[in-house]
Order: structure tokens, then C-alpha cells, then sequence
């Protein structure tokens, strides 16, 4: 995952180099066009965000059904992936040790910031209200959008920061890849 990131940012670099040389040629078509190109990316990953802060506060919401919210907002993958590493070393079906963790997924993902026991976006295990305080695009292409994203818990007076990819496939956002960080508590 973390190659793929730095292909990303390679690629937006590239991309905005390349626009910046073809300036002149630009210039000569009707204005139109440019503004053209330039709208739907950023009204995309408008969207994304919008998207991320809804679900994540549909997440928190669903007192009961955290588990189906989640499948419903992230991909198949990195549901399986959370799954796992929520429950390593836990003595349930199908839980692995860290290093069968580390052996399954570390060519998808990076595991060292999986959040290993502990829960979905946010480590603390007991919460009252959760929110998004902040959700900055760091990066994004064609399909793949990249925030740093701040949860916080008023109550509890935790922040939880977090790092999500979300892409697009078939008109649906989801959420591919979250790095958990450490929480801070004021």
C-alpha cells in the first residue's frame, strides 16, 4: 500500500508538471475545456470527502450494527484485513498469530499501521460520541482519494488521528486503507 501511495503522489506530480508544459496549448483551445477538466476532480473528491464524513458518523451511530456498517463502507479486502487484525491473538475461530498476520497481508497492506487489537478507526474500546473535528485530501487520483482525518470524543476528551484512502469503483465510494495513529488524550 505504502508503494502504491508514492506511485500516487509520483503520478500527481507528473501529472501537474505535465499540465503546467502544456500550458501554451492550452491557452489556444476555447476556456472552456480547461475548466472542464479541472471541475469534476475536485468536485470528486469533494464528494469523497462528504461521503467519508457521513459514513464515519453512521458508523458511530450504529450502536448495534457497527459490524454491517462497516462491511457497507470499506472494501472487501480491507474489511478481511481489519477483521484479522482486530482479533490477533485472540482466542476466537479464526484468529492468527501477529506473525500469520504480518506473513497474509503485508504485500496488500501495511501492516505495521493496521491497528492491530484494536478497533475499527479509533483504538479506545469504550466511546460516547465520536466525530470527524477534521478531514484534510492530502493527496488523490483518478479513483483514489487520501485524508488525514482527526476523530474525536468529546466525553472521553480523545483524539483519534487517522490517515483513510478511499476509492471509487462503480459510482460507490469505500474505504481501502486506514493507519491508525496514536490517540491522544487531552
Amino acid at each position: 500500500m505504502k508503494r502504491m501511495i508514492i506511485a500516487s503522489l509520483f503520478l500527481i506530480i507528473g501529472c501537474k508538471e505535465e499540465k503546467k508544459e502544456m500550458t501554451i496549448p492550452v491557452e489556444s483551445q476555447p476556456q472552456e475545456k480547461v475548466i472542464q477538466e479541472i471541475k469534476p476532480q475536485a468536485h470528486e473528491a469533494e464528494n469523497a470527502k462528504k461521503w467519508l464524513e457521513k459514513s464515519i458518523g453512521d458508523y458511530f451511530k450504529a450502536d448495534t450494527n457497527q459490524d454491517k456498517v462497516m462491511q457497507k463502507i470499506t472494501t472487501r479486502d480491507y474489511y478481511e484485513y481489519k477483521t484479522d487484525a482486530i482479533n490477533v491473538d485472540m482466542e476466537v475461530d479464526g484468529s492468527l498469530t501477529e506473525k500469520e498476520f504480518q506473513d497474509k497481508w503485508r504485500k496488500t497492506f501495511d501492516v505495521q499501521k493496521a491497528g492491530i487489537g484494536v478497533g475499527f478507526l479509533i483504538s479506545g474500546q469504550d466511546w460516547d460520541e465520536v466525530k470527524v473535528t477534521s478531514c484534510k485530501l492530502l493527496t488523490e487520483s483518478e479513483n483514489e482519494f487520501l485524508f488525514d482525518v482527526v476523530l474525536s470524543d468529546q466525553k472521553f476528551k480523545a483524539e483519534y488521528p487517522v490517515t483513510i484512502t478511499v476509492i471509487k469503483d462503480n459510482n460507490s465510494f469505500f474505504i481501502a486503507d486506514v493507519w491508525q495513529k496514536e490517540a491522544k488524550f487531552n
